[in-house]
């Protein structure tokens, strides 16, 4: 089972100038859901609709509450019926206790040859310091991305596009945004949309990174909802954890993004813990 990743990255391009530059970059996003993903006039995969009803349901799925047209769950439980369904897949980092499962070199490592770890997480970090690394662990990411999209899922959500920012000496942003590429076109090959997650600096770059909408953790709580808003033409789900989280994202958002507030566990409904609220 998946955790929420609630990742805070100072938005060094998240003001004026950004959403200035971002305002540039989608001609190509229409009222329906759907587009034209390259801009030269052919279909292109079909997008949520913005401001629709939202659930985060990663930690576990269930029944989706009155008027939730949008659902994204973990690549291990079936999309909900009826619904806009996004699939999460950790695609930066190896899952808990799963780095066995990787070639011993595709995980990022130190000077001293220890595996590098998201220490919150207990996740080894994948290696994107190379083009050859990045197309060899593109391949297996991309067969979660196919199972995705044989399982009837409508877009992807590739979790932790941020890890450059957690180590800074041995990542960088343009190794996220070039092995980014390469999920994007995987994804976009199988008729799915690709969700940004987090890292709004990144934003102004989604011509290169291939990306169609966002996921953006706590945005109303640390103020980068319009960074998002204006790169993503309003096709931004929007999840908080606090009252004044929400509250924010509510107070300026409710008529154009999808905002819902959930239990930081994302727990499913029933569980201990769950909380789920909406503007």
């Amino acid at each position: 089972m998946n955790r929420v990743r609630v990742r805070r990255v100072l938005a060094v391009l998240a003001g004026a100038a950004a959403v200035a530059a971002v305002l540039l970059l989608a001609p190509w996003r229409d009222g329906d859901g759907g587009g034209d993903g390259d801009g030269d006039g052919t279909p292109g995969p079909r997008l949520p609709p913005a401001g629709a009803g939202f659930d985060y349901q990663i930690g576990g799925a269930y029944d989706p509450p009155p008027g939730v047209r949008v659902v994204v769950r973990d690549r291990g439980d079936a999309p909900a019926p009826g619904a806009y369904n996004v699939c999460y897949v950790n695609a930066f980092q190896a899952q808990p206790g799963a780095e066995d499962e990787w070639d011993p070199d595709l995980l990022l490592r130190d000077a001293d040859g220890n595996v590098v770890y998201d220490e919150d997480w207990g996740e080894a970090v994948l290696d994107l310091r190379t083009a050859a690394k990045r197309e060899r662990i593109a391949a297996r990411v991309g067969r979660w991305i196919d199972g995705c999209a044989e399982r009837g899922y409508q877009a992807v959500e590739p979790d932790n596009l941020d890890t450059y920012t957690r180590f800074p000496r041995l990542l960088t942003a343009a190794h996220a945004r070039a092995y980014a590429a390469l999920l994007s076109d995987r994804a976009h090959a199988r008729g799915l949309a690709v969700a940004q997650k987090n890292t709004v600096e990144l934003a102004p770059d989604r011509a290169r990174t291939g990306m169609d909408f966002a996921v953006a953790e706590e945005c109303g709580e640390y103020g980068e909802c319009a960074a998002y808003a204006a790169a993503f033409d309003d096709r931004v789900l929007v999840v908080e954890y606090t009252r004044g989280g929400l509250a924010a994202a509510c107070g300026r958002w409710a008529d154009r993004l999808s905002v819902v507030r959930r239990d930081r566990a994302v727990a499913p409904q029933g569980a201990a813990g769950y909380v789920r609220e909406t503007c």
